[in-house]
């Protein structure tokens, strides 16, 4: 298999979706990374913007030495149909879709397109990892150490605090 179509929302990125890249990179060349949810910023579920989102990638894989990827933007287009298409039109070719996401495989299923799914690792996902920074515990774990270091930097787990309270 050549190249690999692997969605998410990376909010944040997390050792779940590292692990997922490099077990993708075991079975393809090339990997398309789309961030889904690109137009989302500032909230409960998508506090992270699509420029932080693709640096926190960048920097976790930099790091790793992973450079056979790209990293495109996919906005929610709330329309099974229209997103496929928007995929088919503006991203490169695929041959398969990886992803653990159900409302995913059953959109590209509606198409023939060719599914491998990927296997969720318990207890990290980035809703509970948000719901971790908002209790202030222990998520840097459960992110590349980068990940952590640039949430930092941009003052996430603050951001998410201020979206609570501002609800």
């Amino acid at each position: 298999m050549k190249r690999a179509l692997f969605i998410g929302r990376f909010q944040p990125f997390h050792n779940a979706h590292l692990a997922n890249i490099k077990n993708i990179l075991k079975e393809t060349d090339r990997i398309v990374i789309a961030i889904g949810s690109s137009q989302e910023k500032n909230t409960l579920e998508n506090p992270f913007s699509y420029n932080e989102r693709k640096r926190m990638i960048i920097n976790a894989l930099k790091k790793r030495k992973i450079k056979n990827y790209k990293i495109y933007p996919l906005p929610d287009l709330y329309n099974d149909k229209k997103w496929v298409d928007h995929i088919a039109k503006n991203l490169p070719v695929f041959d398969a879709v990886f992803s653990g996401n159900e409302w995913t495989i059953r959109c590209f299923k509606k198409y023939k397109i060719k599914i491998k799914k990927i296997r969720l690792l318990k207890n990290i996902n980035s809703t509970g990892i948000r719901e971790m920074m908002l209790k202030n515990k222990d998520w840097q774990k459960l992110v590349p150490e980068e990940v952590a270091d640039y949430i930092g930097k941009i003052k996430g787990v603050k951001r998410i605090k201020d979206i609570v309270v501002s609800k």
